[in-house]
């Protein structure tokens, strides 16, 4: 389809989950990068940061979360840059290379992963407004998981909105608790904090994992936003403003007040809100726009990938997602953040490491090979297993993203595939105007 056929489209299929963003349609770097940065400024990071402090001490946290989100940078940037090449979403380039029927699976997998953190943050708000203004939980994620979704059913644009409202939020809060912490403790006496007795005992490769891990299904899926760049270099900037920049900032300052003894779960808006009575309300009023910003990208990703998984309107399936991910949240999802962690970074990873992998080697209009797709991720998903279960000091996640690609690249090479049921590539070769930086 043209260019030209493209912008006679109704608006109803302005988000393009079915085909790649025309050149005409791309969004400018500000609006790419505010849809990547707000995603990962969230109390979340924060919560993490602090189980990581409480483990392992403030320094060697410090150390995994850089680890981790230069990794990151590393793994999503790779696959922002096709995307941006190619306008096409995370389930349209699945299919060039996992083959048409694989990438059903795959995307299907990893766009109801997500649903889960949807359900995980919209409980999160409820429990957050509960903490912070006495009003009942449950009542309050049903609320907020009825307006994330209604939200999200606007497309892209309000990811762009949410997030130029979420970031000098987020900018102020964090400077507020920083001021707040620094007026009682020392940096000294922040770097010098060893952990907790009471924390479980991890080794600083889980730890890499587990900062992996906190963004790894939305990382992998990060086409379904970065299709949306007009060049390569936005998409490459608007990665670098989430991973290291926004997420790092994140985790530190959860890092930062555990360590210094204001917020053992690293909330550092319970910070803000509990210095004053008149600064409670603005903490929660940030905390859900924060978690509306989580919880909008996550439904985004679900309602893109199903609705080209079963030929639906994405507004529709943001309506099926988000009616699901707020039941799950009403039945207490948000206690099984850690459990949910350790799964995503065994699972996942090898996914991207294959599609890195894959695009590397081909280009963007390279012959799909399914069995050595699949195959790459089998290896990584034993790879990843085998670490987790005998060599705790190595990272999961980056086991599984190296195996994953050096999976696929030995099953390709030697023939796996070759003849039998390599699938042709599914969308013919890229037009000029999608490929081409406009």
């Amino acid at each position: 389809m043209s260019d030209t056929a493209h912008n006679t489209q109704p608006a109803s299929t302005h988000e393009f989950e079915n085909e790649p963003v025309p050149s005409t349609h791309r969004h400018s770097l500000l609006s790419v990068t505010l849809v990547w940065i707000g995603f990962p400024l969230v109390v979340t990071g924060g919560f993490l940061g602090s189980e990581l402090t409480r483990a392992l001490g403030f320094q060697l946290a410090l150390l995994a979360i850089v680890a981790g989100n230069l990794v990151m940078f590393a793994y999503v940037g790779a696959q922002s840059v096709t995307a941006a090449r190619t306008g096409r979403s995370f389930s349209l380039l699945s299919r060039d290379v996992f083959g048409p029927r694989a990438a059903q699976v795959v995307s299907a997998f990893l766009s109801t992963l997500v649903v889960g953190w949807f359900a995980v943050q919209t409980g999160l708000a409820g429990a957050g407004l509960e903490d912070m203004l006495g009003w009942p939980a449950l009542v309050v994620s049903l609320f907020a998981g009825a307006l994330f979704t209604g939200m999200t059913m606007l497309g892209v644009r309000a990811l762009t909105v949410v997030g130029a409202l979420s970031v000098p939020f987020f900018i102020v809060m964090a400077i507020a608790a920083l001021a707040i912490t620094l007026s009682d403790h020392s940096w000294q006496q922040i770097g010098g904090y060893a952990g907790s007795p009471d924390a479980s005992a991890i080794t600083i490769g889980i730890g890499v994992t587990m900062v992996i891990s906190l963004f790894i299904d939305s990382g992998t899926l990060t086409a379904d936003f970065t299709r949306w760049a007009k060049r390569p270099t936005h998409a490459l900037i608007a990665t670098a403003s989430a991973f290291p920049l926004a997420n790092g900032l994140s985790m530190m300052l959860g890092a930062v007040v555990t360590a210094a003894g204001t917020a053992q779960d690293g909330n550092f808006a319970a910070v803000v809100a509990g210095y004053a009575p008149w600064l409670t309300p603005i903490a929660a009023l940030f905390f859900v726009i924060n978690c509306a910003s989580v919880c909008m990208h996550c439904l985004y990703n679900a309602a893109t990938g199903w609705s080209q998984v079963v030929s639906q309107r994405f507004a529709t399936m943001a309506i099926v997602f988000g009616v699901i991910g707020t039941l799950a949240a009403s039945a207490g999802v948000w206690d099984m953040l850690i459990g949910w962690l350790s799964l995503l970074g065994v699972v996942v990873p090898g996914i991207g490491g294959v599609m890195i992998a894959h695009f590397a080697l081909k280009g963007v209009t390279g012959q799909a090979n399914p069995a050595a797709a699949l195959t790459g991720w089998a290896v990584a998903v034993v790879l990843a297993a085998f670490v987790d279960t005998f060599i705790a000091q190595m990272s999961v996640a980056v086991t599984a993203m190296l195996g994953g690609g050096a999976g696929f690249w030995l099953a390709d090479r030697f023939g796996i595939g070759h003849g039998t049921d390599a699938a042709p590539h599914s969308n013919r070769p890229a037009s000029r105007a999608e490929v081409r930086r406009p």
